[in-house]
């Protein structure tokens, strides 16, 4: 009976971590054990985000060796909660912050998607209030491409949660970034120019974005 119940407690427990493992994707747990061992500290500038924060080499385009990427492919606002206390731990100088656009992707709606992020705010500003955090807004999207369904005819959702996040900067203390009109070409979506799939950016993309951001980086 007892080798029973003790089969019966390691088959739950394997249950349980295999359960808890699944909930994000294999690069997700990959990246966030690589970022619980890298250091992180008070001098360091550090980029938060999913793939569009993945996607760039940003100490290089900066030319500043202090800069960390702190980004994961297909990341959501939880997931980002869930692997952010190694950054916290180190006290970084500043953090440039960026998600919410998986979240859409998943049919959360603007008030919800604006709710966690701002209990993903609060928690930041309170583990390390010495840290100046900068919130990026989503950017457009473009669905001409045809790539990504799942953010189909989302193009205002995304604005209403720039408009909702815009609005907590004062009280929660954090310096609001406006990255979407840079982006936006005419008709409000993703710049042809700068992507090739309507949601990723190209080399000329984060050019143009570091350029925005430098007076941010370096103040």
């Amino acid at each position: 009976m007892r080798r029973l119940l003790a089969l019966l407690l390691v088959a739950t427990t394997f249950c349980s971590f295999a359960q808890k493992k699944e909930k994000y994707t294999e690069l997700y747990y990959q990246r966030a054990s690589l970022f619980e061992i890298l250091p992180v500290t008070s001098d360091d500038i550090v980029f938060v985000g999913n793939s569009l924060t993945h996607g760039c080499e940003w100490h290089e385009l900066f030319g500043m060796p202090n800069i960390k990427n702190r980004g994961i492919n297909g990341d959501v606002i939880q997931g980002v909660f869930e692997r952010i206390d190694p950054v916290l731990n180190g006290h970084p100088k500043k953090i440039f912050l960026l998600s919410g656009v998986n979240d859409v992707s998943h049919n959360l709606t603007a008030d919800s998607i604006a709710t966690a992020m701002g209990k993903l705010i609060d928690y930041i500003r309170t583990k390390t209030p010495e840290t100046k955090l900068y919130v990026q807004s989503l950017l457009p999207i473009n669905n001409s491409f045809g790539r990504y369904k799942a953010i189909f005819g989302k193009e205002q959702v995304i604005r209403d949660i720039n408009a909702k996040l815009a609005a907590m900067a004062d009280e929660k203390g954090f310096v609001w970034i406006n990255s979407y009109p840079i982006f936006a070409d005419e008709n409000g979506n993703l710049d042809a120019r700068y992507t090739n799939d309507g949601l990723h950016l190209l080399g000329v993309g984060y050019v143009h974005w570091k350029n925005f951001l430098l007076p941010y980086v370096i103040e």
